[in-house]
């Protein structure tokens, strides 16, 4: 059983890799063995369908983010603005460098679950997490309505990253500029809003 389950994690971690390498055309069960360097087949053997590989990477991008969310919860630590920046700024400069691939290869799936509701269960499930973290991040820097705020947190973090990970705008934010800018986001989104 184990040695079923180390595989099984093998080739979704493989199906990963091929698509943050190939795309979503990419995604070929041969790819995957290819990639993972198992006997040809073994991909087939695990998912038979093509839909249960993309439910398998979806899955276990899912239980990737939630091994990390025990780490990410030190980002709710502090109440001082430029400490919750730097631990941010931390997050985002390891998704756009270490955790590239996957970040990738959510973004292929994310499209991907616009039409194929299934997936995106679970992509809006992790997104939750994302959310919540968010909001404690928002209550410590003193936000005035951290729930209403953290959705548009998160899609600003989320441009963040997409722009530096395909390039699209030109950003190319180097570690203190990044720093800055999610200071100056969070002071803005902790001021009370006009009446």
């Amino acid at each position: 059983m184990t040695e079923a389950v180390t595989r099984r994690q093998q080739l979704t971690d493989a199906a990963i890799s091929t698509l943050a390498q190939a795309g979503m055309r990419g995604l070929t069960h041969r790819a995957v063995d290819e990639i993972a360097g198992v006997p040809s087949g073994s991909c087939s053997y695990y998912f038979r369908t093509r839909q249960a590989l993309l439910q398998a990477a979806v899955e276990r991008l899912a239980e990737l983010d939630g091994l990390e969310h025990a780490e990410r919860l030190a980002l709710t630590a502090s109440t001082d603005i430029a400490q919750i920046a730097d631990s941010a700024a931390g997050l985002i400069e390891q998704w756009i460098v270490a955790g590239r691939e996957r970040m990738l290869a959510r973004y292929e799936l994310s499209l991907e679950a616009i039409r194929r509701p299934e997936l995106r269960t679970v992509l809006v499930t992790v997104g939750k997490r994302h959310q919540d973290l968010a909001v404690k991040m928002l209550v410590a820097a003193g936000a005035p309505d951290p729930a209403a705020q953290a959705p548009v947190f998160v899609a600003l973090l989320d441009g963040l990253i997409f722009g530096h990970i395909a390039g699209t705008g030109g950003l190319s934010l180097t570690p203190g500029e990044l720093r800055q800018t999610l200071i100056d986001l969070l002071h803005a989104l902790t001021q009370p809003t006009p009446s």
